[in-house]
């Protein structure tokens, strides 16, 4: 077992609007995981979510980018938890899962995020799910059903359910995305159509928390909502867990920048690692 650290990461780790930022200027795209994992330890794999289990060749240059610390946070293809609904998708996910074998040491949890309409009368393919989950694979489950944030009977059994298997229950913060109306700043309004709106349970039902920080364009209202991570987060490595935090932005151009700062604010109390500088800023800081 590692030791308990916190991985900070983003929802990708290619994006061209990170050159001159996070990466040079100017360069391709084939070493651009080695760059970003130089600064960050972890991502959140979306690509699996949208395009299934990634090609042999593909997840071979993964393993060659990625060093032995870092942690992939994939998610299931949408085609297993939202076309079919967790329901006969045994060998789908054995195929999942042995696609990504290769990195069977940098996964970190694997979410499954299921779609608005599935609530508690998922919970039996759930449980079937996690009865069947690997064994030292982390899993972290994404629940968007408001029943499931009403702390009824309904949200008791979920949180029993994780519990039970050792998965971790995705803490989706949005509150900082919907902090001012979508016509307070351009481009808030399609993150906030595209981002649900559910209250932020915060609860730990796993060693793995996984919390998915969705910033604003404004800093201040950025800091305010984070103020309270900082505790939380140091409390759940005190208690020997390894929490992942992943920073979004409404466009996702400035989520370096801003995980940058939220990193330096867990810093003043954490005895973290510092983030290695961005590429991009020491190259222009040459000229």
């Amino acid at each position: 077992m590692s030791p308990p650290r916190l991985h900070l990461g983003l929802p990708m780790w290619a994006n061209p609007d990170w050159r001159g930022g996070l990466y040079p200027p100017h360069g391709g795209d084939d070493d651009r995981l080695s760059e970003y994992a130089r600064v960050f330890s972890t991502v959140e794999g979306n690509t699996t979510f949208y395009s299934g289990a990634p090609r042999p060749s593909t997840v071979a240059a993964w393993s060659r980018q990625a060093p032995p610390s870092f942690r992939f946070c994939f998610k299931l293809p949408a085609s297993l938890t939202h076309e079919k609904r967790l329901v006969g998708i045994e060998a789908d996910l054995e195929a999942f899962f042995a696609a990504l074998a290769p990195l069977h040491d940098r996964l970190g949890p694997t979410m499954v995020q299921l779609p608005r309409d599935v609530g508690p009368e998922s919970l039996p393919r759930l449980e079937a799910l996690l009865a069947s989950w690997p064994a030292g694979l982390p899993c972290a489950v994404e629940v968007r059903h408001p029943e499931f944030f009403h702390k009824g009977r309904a949200e008791t059994a979920l949180n029993r359910l994780l519990i039970t298997h050792g998965a971790d229950r995705v803490m989706l913060d949005a509150r900082p995305l919907f902090a001012t109306p979508p016509e307070a700043h351009p481009g808030l309004a399609r993150a906030q159509a595209e981002k649900p709106r559910l209250p932020l349970h915060v609860l730990s039902t796993g060693d793995f928390p996984l919390v998915r920080f969705i910033g604003h364009f404004d800093d201040a209202i950025n800091e305010r909502a984070f103020t309270p991570w900082v505790e939380r987060l140091g409390l759940w490595i005190k208690q020997g867990k390894s929490p992942f935090l992943l920073v979004h932005t409404p466009d996702n151009r400035r989520a370096p920048d801003l995980a940058r700062r939220l990193h330096a604010r867990l810093a003043e109390r954490l005895a973290l690692p510092p983030l290695a500088a961005f590429a991009g800023a020491s190259q222009a800081a040459l000229f």
